[in-house]
């Protein structure tokens, strides 16, 4: 018999293959959803080629009875739905994966794998319900009966999505139960058994993707406006705003290009609104004028970029940390800003409503990085702590003689927007006087310059340190920012060494002050990150003088693994 979970691992790791067009990413959502409902922890991550129909996409799905939030290599049971699985699946394969696959679809395509083949009929049993489309659900349905899922659970699934269409609900519930009979003859036949059994620590818990995080901390900021030219990975913080655009009380703006995304959000920035520009690598490109203007300006702004692997259009559909040097140097002329990098549902859900207040405070460009594994993968959380946050307008009202621009001495001038009091706002891309009228005298030109950036004093004391997580007395210390957080922790947990701690960076600069103590408390330090320079190593050296020398780079274009950072770290640790 096959048994699963094998070895000592607490989880098992399902993946799913299929065609786009084929109802993978519908699967993904009703296993998620099914599983976590019946009491289980779940992850979901999901990778998919640049194409409409066709090609071959897959989703990892692990389920566990503890927490679990990061990639693996490993698949414990795959179930390809269709032909042309492709080689990153097929070289996770080996000998302990269980495949769960149709003979007559796949033919002897998986045939040279180390995985072990169980034969299922899925395109028959698709066809008899009533087509191809139906396979996916049959699919879904052994997995439930190999879990032991109530299956109406699965049929709440489609009851709201198809209350009024009767036959495709019922077509629905009966490729459930023909899967989930199948799933109830593998366990009685012997071939196949998970032993997972829930135990309802997930219940009070909600599954959310990092989209989903984005957007629902920056609607806790305050945010009333958002614009955005689509562009994959950030495409579905667009989505998400507009869905939600009349419960929120949200203005959403699609442009006709990225140029025209930034410059609308700074005009309602000026007139007091709260922006959101959401756009990836090659739009934000085309924002760097926009960004400077935001700098002369002092409008505050804050800007989400889903990071996805360039140059130019580079590999539009997947994933990289790549964009942090873009996105800390972009814009010409010196002006102060910040960036954070969530790693964390939690964190990007609070990093954002902190970005508003902080844009707001500082009247200055703020950006969230985050990327596509980071966008598109979800799993299940405990609902967000909402009493405690506020919406910091920092706003005065102007009286006659208000200036716009006056200077002072922590940098910040008291901002004004048009129509809130008696005086003149002026603005303008010009350097400026404390009026914001247009000026070339040199001494004012370098006054303003040293104005704008004694903000970067206040910035750099209100950073939020990295998180140490780990031993506080360690020898070794691993530096990770972003999306790479819980794939480094379980890496880290795994490898066993109880003289290394990780140091999370989720804002990535201005560095916090405490940030090079940690660094030279440590023997041996290193950086892992999803790309190939070491960005955030560089900027490490160029704020504190500290040298990484250890790296583990990756930037194939896929999430890296936890075992790829076990593999690096046990090379690098002596």
């Amino acid at each position: 018999m096959n048994v699963l979970p094998r070895g000592d691992f607490r989880d098992v790791s399902l993946v799913l293959c299929g065609a786009a067009g084929q109802g993978v990413q519908t699967v993904e959502e009703l296993l998620v959803q099914s599983l976590h409902k019946a009491g289980f922890h779940v992850f979901a991550s999901r990778e998919y080629m640049s194409r409409i129909r066709g090609g071959n996409n897959s989703t990892e799905i692990r389920v566990s009875r503890d927490p679990v939030n990061a990639f693996v290599d490993r698949i414990d049971l795959l179930l390809p739905l269709n032909q042309g699985v492709r080689e990153n699946i097929r070289e996770r394969i080996n000998e302990g994966t269980v495949i769960l696959g149709d003979k007559e679809e796949l033919g002897e395509e998986l045939s040279d794998t180390s995985g072990r083949f169980i034969d299922v009929d899925l395109l028959q049993k698709g066809r008899d319900i009533g087509g191809k489309v139906y396979v996916g659900v049959v699919a879904a349905g052994i997995v439930a009966g190999l879990f032991g899922i109530d299956k109406s659970v699965l049929y709440g699934f489609f009851e709201e999505r198809f209350a009024d269409r009767e036959e495709i609900l019922r077509k629905n519930r009966r490729a459930v139960d023909v899967g989930y009979e199948t799933g109830g003859r593998m366990k009685e036949e012997s071939l196949l058994e998970v032993f997972l059994p829930g135990k309802g620590s997930a219940k009070g818990t909600v599954v959310l993707t990092g989209t989903d995080a984005i957007s629902l901390g920056a609607v806790a900021g305050g945010c009333d406006f958002v614009t955005s030219y689509p562009m994959s990975p950030a495409t579905g913080v667009l989505t998400f705003m507009a869905e939600h655009s009349h419960r929120f009380g949200i203005a959403v703006e699609q442009a006709e290009d990225e140029i025209a995304v930034i410059n609308l959000a700074l005009g309602a920035s000026y007139g007091g609104a709260r922006p959101l520009a959401t756009t990836s690598g090659g739009g934000l490109a085309l924002m760097s004028e926009g960004v400077s203007l935001s700098g002369a300006t002092e409008l505050p702004v804050v800007i989400h970029v889903g990071q996805r692997p360039g140059p130019a259009t580079g590999m539009a559909t997947r994933t990289e940390q790549a964009d942090l040097d873009l996105v800390l140097h972009m814009g010409h002329g010196e002006f102060p800003r910040a960036i954070f990098a969530p790693g964390t549902l939690e964190e990007a859900f609070y990093l954002c409503h902190r970005a508003f207040n902080l844009a707001a405070k500082y009247q200055i460009p703020v950006f969230i990085l985050t990327d596509q594994y980071f966008l598109d993968s979800y799993y299940d959380i405990h609902p967000f702590e909402i009493g405690h946050l506020s919406i910091e307008k920092h706003l005065v009202e102007s009286t006659v003689d208000y200036q716009r621009y006056v200077i002072t001495e922590d940098g910040i001038s008291p901002r004004s927007v048009p129509g809130y009091g008696k005086g003149m706002v002026g603005t303008d891309s010009h350097e400026h006087d404390a009026d914001g009228h247009v000026q070339e005298d040199f001494h004012l030109r370098k006054a303003m310059v040293e104005k704008r950036l004694r903000k970067m004093r206040g910035l750099r004391q209100e950073a939020v340190p990295p998180t140490l997580i780990g031993p506080e007395e360690y020898e070794n210390l691993v530096v990770a920012w972003g999306s790479t957080r819980h794939i480094v922790e379980e890496a880290l947990e795994r490898v066993g060494r109880d003289d290394t701690a990780v140091l999370h960076f989720a804002q990535v600069y201005p560095l916090s002050e405490d940030t090079e103590g940690y660094l030279r408390k440590a023997r041996t330090v290193v950086a892992v990150e999803g790309n190939a320079t070491g960005q955030l190593a560089g900027v490490i050296r160029r704020e504190t003088g500290f040298e990484i020398t250890e790296r583990i780079l990756h930037y194939t274009g896929l999430q890296i693994s936890v075992e790829s950072v076990i593999d690096g770290l046990r090379q690098r640790l002596s």
